[in-house]
Formats: structure tokens, sequence, C-alpha cells
């Protein structure tokens, strides 16, 4: 049997872990003592008694359980920002290359990709690898959400029985060009130009559409929409988590996916104008379904444990 501690099981992602990791027969869930939850020493106790630890906490509390954990043999699979940029940690986004598969499988320490992040590297990372782009490229994106992923505060904000009326429509945010985001974008595409983001909250649970608009004359040679349609095919190959569109779409919704764990892209417009879009669930392959799936490598069970996904 597996044991598993999630460290901030009562937030969106680590409940969402909880529920897809409570009903496998595989894992032993832990739980601290009643009113320990933050106890130090139950903390300790119970990552030194784990195998593996989901942490499902702000930046800096993840990084101080981080160094609590060092002297255990607990693996560390952190969905926070907090490391997914660090030396000595897996990006656990096994689709990438073989490269970031076998690092996953072997690590101690596994950051799972921010959700935004996972939708732009997912379009960008396979274009650059295929010379279809260059890293130096000035991109821009478009990244429409659902509330839940801006945590307990968000949800409760458009939950409540008396709202501000201007979370009815659509909410642009980060304004600032420095979303958290970025770094992990930056590093894992190998851009000497950072993107202009613009990340969008929508009235909805949950859900994700990420949208990465090219013209012709920013691609390496005359490349067709069906030539970027190949090279994603080519690239995730016969993954069960992406799936590649054979359709030009007129239309797309961000919560198409809702409550799922696998990721869909689509290359819509024209030859002249073209956009790349990838749909998913913030929650699912944007956070938790993520860090199961990088569970799974790790401990050696099927890819798809205990995830749903769409078919």
């Amino acid at each position: 049997m597996i044991k598993v501690f999630i460290m901030g099981s009562s937030g969106t992602a680590g409940l969402r872990l909880r529920s897809r990791l409570e009903t496998r027969g595989d894992i032993e869930l832990l739980e601290s003592g009643e009113g320990l939850r933050r106890d130090e020493n139950e903390i300790k106790r119970l990552i030194s008694l784990s195998d593996y630890v989901f942490l499902c906490l702000p930046d800096d509390a993840a990084r101080e359980t981080v160094w609590i954990a060092k002297s255990t043999n607990a693996r560390i699979i952190d969905t926070s920002t907090a490391h997914r940029t660090a030396d000595g940690w897996a990006y656990g986004f096994p689709e990438l290359s073989a490269r970031h598969r076998a690092e996953i499988k072997s690590a101690k320490y596994v950051a799972s990709p921010g959700c935004h992040a996972s939708g732009f590297i997912a379009l960008i990372y396979p274009l650059i690898c295929a010379g279809i782009i260059s890293p130096s490229c000035p991109l821009s994106f478009t990244s429409l959400t659902g509330y839940s992923g801006g945590g307990k505060k968000m949800i409760a904000e458009y939950e409540a029985s008396e709202r501000a009326s201007e979370l009815d429509s659509p909410m642009e945010y980060a304004l600032g060009q420095s979303h958290k985001h970025l770094p992990e974008i930056i590093k894992q595409c190998g851009l000497t130009v950072p993107p202009i983001f613009m990340p969008v909250v929508g009235d909805f649970y949950s859900g994700m559409l990420v949208t990465v608009p090219l013209h012709a004359s920013m691609l390496n040679g005359n490349f067709s929409i069906s030539d970027i349609r190949e090279a994603y095919k080519k690239h995730y190959g016969e993954s069960k988590f992406i799936t590649v569109s054979e359709e030009c779409p007129s239309s797309l919704y961000a919560n198409t996916l809702s409550g799922r764990d696998n990721m869909e892209i689509f290359v819509s417009g024209n030859d002249a104008r073209i956009l790349l879009s990838a749909r998913f669930d913030n929650l699912g392959k944007g956070a938790s379904g993520a860090a199961i799936q990088c569970f799974n490598l790790m401990c050696g069970a099927a890819e798809d444990t205990g995830l749903i996904l769409a078919r």
C-alpha cells in the first residue's frame, strides 16, 4: 500500500486530489490528528511516514514544508508556484519530451505546472521543437479560466447570493504583465522574448481555454494550418491525455472539459492568421489531474489510474 499525505487538502486543488485518490485501492491516505493540521511536529511525523506528499499550499508554506521533508524519504509533488523553475525539480509535464517523462519517473521532487502555463507550453513547445517558430518570436496569448482558479476567496465572491454586478461579465487581471506563471513558460519553452499574457476569469466554476494567435509572418517558413496540426500530432503521438482535433472549429467553450483530466488542442483560422487553442480543466490537467498523472509515473502505476478522461 502506498502511503500518501496531502498538505492543503481543504483547498480547491487539494479537494480534487483527495476525490481522485481516496477511492483507489493501492493508496492509504494519511490524516493529521484532530486540531493538529498546522502542528509542525505532526507534519514532520506524517511526512516521515509517507511515500509521497502532495503540496497544495501557498508558495512560502510549500518551501518550508520541503525543508522539513529533506531528511525523510518522502517524494514530493508540489502544485504551488514555488519550485517550477527551481534546480533539482522535475517539471511535471511528461508529454513535452522523453527527458521530461524520465525525470518525473525518477525524481524525488516534482513541480506540477501552472494551469495557464500548461495550455501555452502545450501549444508552443512542440512548434519550437519542430522549428516552426523561434524562441525569439514575439508571442501573445489569452487564457479564459473558471473562477475556481482563484481559490476559496474568489469562489466565495462568485457564489455569494449578493455579489458585485461586475462578476456577471468576464474579468481581465494581472494587467501589469508580471503573472506568476510567466517564469515557467519562459524557461520551459526557452523563450528569449516574454509573451504578452492576458488572463481572463469567467462566470463558470472550472474549465480553461488558452489561445495563441499567430501571423504567418511569425513562422519560420511557409507552414499551413495542416502542417501545424501534423506537428502537434507527431509530438503528442498516442497520448491519452492530449489529443489534437482534426477539425477547424467555428466556436470553442472553455468549460467543455470541466471535471476531466485531459487536454484538447485545436488549430483554426487560416493560413495567414492562425489560432492555436488548448482546452482543459484548470483543476484537472491544469492542477490536480497533472499532479496525479506525475504520481502515477513515479510509483509505476498506469498513467491514467484514478483519472477521468474525455472519450
